[in-house]
């Protein structure tokens, strides 16, 4: 099964506050892009993987009028629009896979992506990720990437993942990035506790 189809099923069968990964509120991202985003309600903004996330609920409360949501599943992006209603129209929305090294991005003062870099198990589609982003942030832009730390699950949704410490994060996107990392214990809503790491960099 690929990405794609594997993802419509999980979205299509569960309910979106009962995913292992759901939060009423991102709470580190959205403080994270209010720092990255310095105050400029226009920073231009793409949410890799925000599917059914409400963080694009809190972007806009918050005054944000350039923000773009990207996710494999179309599925998971119906279920947002849905909720925001008339709102979703001053949204972005993009259906495609990340790591589709001919997909053009928006270019963006700020990337954001919570969960989904660590199920990039293979080189290849690393590299394809870096290189989009590489290719999407504009100079002096930031980007907010939060995986599972050294402590998190091995397998989410029934497929492996990669964990990672901040000097590991940052070394896949490489040198011309300044980091800076912040740790977060999220509880999933069956309870458990998960370790999440964000690497936060400045493109240079």
């Amino acid at each position: 099964m690929d990405a794609k189809a594997h993802w419509e099923t999980i979205y299509a069968s569960r309910a979106p506050d009962t995913v292992s990964w759901y939060r009423p509120h991102l709470e580190t991202s959205l403080a994270l892009i209010e720092l990255a985003a310095m105050g400029n309600k226009s920073a231009s903004i793409v949410d890799v993987g925000g599917g059914e996330s409400t963080l694009v609920d809190d972007l806009l409360a918050r005054g944000y009028a350039n923000v773009t949501i990207l996710d494999v599943s179309q599925i998971a992006i119906d279920v947002t629009k849905n909720r925001l209603g008339r709102a979703a129209e001053r949204v972005g929305w993009i259906t495609a896979d990340i790591t589709d090294a001919q997909r053009k991005l928006p270019a963006c003062h700020v990337w954001h992506d919570r969960a989904v870099f660590h199920f990039l198990t293979k080189a290849e589609q690393r590299m394809a990720y870096v290189r989009n982003v590489a290719e999407t942030v504009k100079p002096r832009g930031h980007v907010i990437v939060g995986t599972f730390g050294p402590e998190g699950p091995t397998m989410c949704s029934g497929l492996e993942v990669m964990r990672y410490d901040a000097e590991s994060l940052h070394d896949q996107f490489g040198t011309h990035f300044r980091l800076v990392t912040s740790k977060e214990l999220h509880r999933t809503p069956t309870g458990s506790i998960q370790q999440f790491l964000y690497c936060y960099c400045r493109v240079e």
